[in-house]
């Protein structure tokens, strides 16, 4: 918590709404409200666009093409193309990166200028119900009432004990999107999409790579036939994945990061690194923002909220990684849109987080929307399951891409798509047409009857439901 120092003049300003925090959540936000003629301020401590622009998901995406690209250019033999010499320009690549992230941090102070949101920079505090105090290093300068408040704070890295990040050798996915050098090696802790891509990017530049789950199988929230097609794609390009295992005594001891490796049924071995990634997940930013001043409620470490984003206040919602669910840029705009249309007296459409895409981007890549076939089994759904190989696919031969694979799960009573499952390269591109398949309750039928392009990827989509349909 900042010590009040109270100065001699402190800016007052009042608007109809002001958002805490400008990524995806709170920036779409600032922006609608205005569209729809509010007053708003928008208060951001550090760029805008948040994490996800700055240090998430755009500088990811930039570098895993980084690596995409190297790993066809290594390939292009293959398909016909000599090479005379290829490498790494490590640092050239994280510079794209950057450069990426702060041209598009740019881009979203500019809408915002052009709609009319005022900006300010700083720390938010709440001091009451409708005021919030504004800080820069650590001194109060301006006080904010609004008639309405959107928290958009995001999320933080969880530690975990003895997995403290040091930001050297013990590091956190925002290091690892910026380190100096490429390793030799590196350890991930983490199984989950951010781990999962740092590993994949990693091990496609040339550092060698262990990923270590915790839990039976990497990806644990998705259909287990896709963590399981993706663990045996990355252990195929020469990622060491261990599942079910921890590390205990990690010990920094100059440049390398020591621990013991402990796997299923009480094995140890040892294993070392350049650097150790620690992804193991996110809690809220609540801490520092006084919300119990508000009388705003909080749980296990995020925002308590209702199906259109409202807190226990009936004026404060709150949107993105910070009400917690799905920690996913999209769902924080979606959101966004649901707390700027309850404010603005709209009965909007509550979305459920079974209508909400997840993507993944190793390669492959993994896409999904709704209900794994585990799921729906443990949920009474007597269902129906369709497959389709990209093995078999014209468009994926042509490509040379042919790992991964298309699963749909339907409900055998109406036969309505409950869960769309890819695993393969383009996957998170595919997913768009299983999101719209998924919020109309469209049939396997009537994917099956859908005419798709050839030769595509799409093909797959359309092939699956037959395979439902007919086996």
């Amino acid at each position: 918590m900042l010590s009040i120092q109270q100065l001699p003049e402190v800016y007052n300003r009042s608007v109809e709404l002001a958002v805490i925090g400008s990524g995806p959540g709170g920036y779409e936000a600032a922006l609608r409200a205005a569209k729809a003629g509010m007053k708003v301020c928008l208060i951001e401590k550090a760029d805008l666009g948040g994490v996800c622009v700055n240090w998430g998901c755009i500088p990811t995406k930039t570098l895993l093409r980084s690596a995409e690209l190297f790993d066809s250019v290594k390939r292009a033999p293959v398909y016909g193309i000599k090479v005379l010499s290829s490498g790494i320009d490590f640092p050239g690549m994280v510079k794209r990166s950057r450069n990426v992230a702060l041209k598009l941090s740019k881009g979203i102070g500019f809408m915002l200028r052009r709609a009319g949101v005022e900006v300010v920079q700083g720390e938010a505090l709440f001091s009451g119900a409708h005021e919030l105090d504004v800080f820069r290093e650590g001194k109060r300068v301006e006080t904010v009432r609004a008639d309405n408040i959107i928290v958009a704070s995001g999320a933080r890295f969880r530690q975990l004990p003895g997995l403290e990040p040091d930001g050297k050798r013990v590091i956190t996915s925002k290091e690892a999107l910026a380190l100096p050098a490429l390793p030799a090696s590196l350890i991930v802790v983490g199984g989950g999409a951010i781990g999962v891509e740092m590993a994949w990017f990693y091990a496609m530049a040339g550092s060698a790579v262990t990923l270590i789950e915790l839990l039976p199988r990497i990806l644990p929230l998705e259909d287990a036939e896709i963590s399981e097609g993706l663990k045996r794609s990355f252990q195929k390009s020469g990622i060491r994945v261990f599942t079910g295992a921890k590390l205990d005594g990690v010990a920094v001891d100059g440049g390398q990061v020591s621990a013991t490796l402990v796997t299923e049924g009480g094995e140890t071995q040892s294993v070392s690194a350049d650097h150790l990634l620690v992804a193991v997940g996110v809690t809220g930013n609540i801490d520092g923002l006084a919300l119990a001043t508000a009388g705003v409620q909080c749980s296990r470490g995020f925002i308590v909220t209702d199906g259109y984003c409202r807190t226990s206040v009936a004026h404060i919602f709150a949107v993105g990684d910070v009400r917690g669910g799905m920690l996913l840029a999209h769902k924080a705009s979606a959101e966004a849109a649901i707390a700027v249309d309850s404010i603005g007296g709209k009965k909007p459409r509550v979305i459920y987080e079974s209508m909400m895409p997840r993507c993944v981007y190793s390669e492959p890549s993994v896409a999904s929307i709704g209900l794994s076939e585990e799921q729906a089994i443990d949920r009474g759904y007597k269902v129906t399951v369709g497959r389709s190989m990209f093995a078999a696919s014209g468009k994926a031969n042509a490509y040379g891409n042919l790992d991964g694979f298309v699963k749909l799960v339907f409900n055998a009573g109406d036969g309505k798509l409950l869960g769309g499952h890819i695993l393969g390269h383009g996957a998170v591109e595919l997913i768009g047409e299983l999101t719209l398949a998924r919020r109309l309750e469209v049939t396997a039928e009537l994917l099956a009857g859908t005419v798709h392009a050839h030769p595509t990827l799409s093909e797959s989509i359309k092939e699956a439901a037959e395979n439902a349909l007919h086996g």
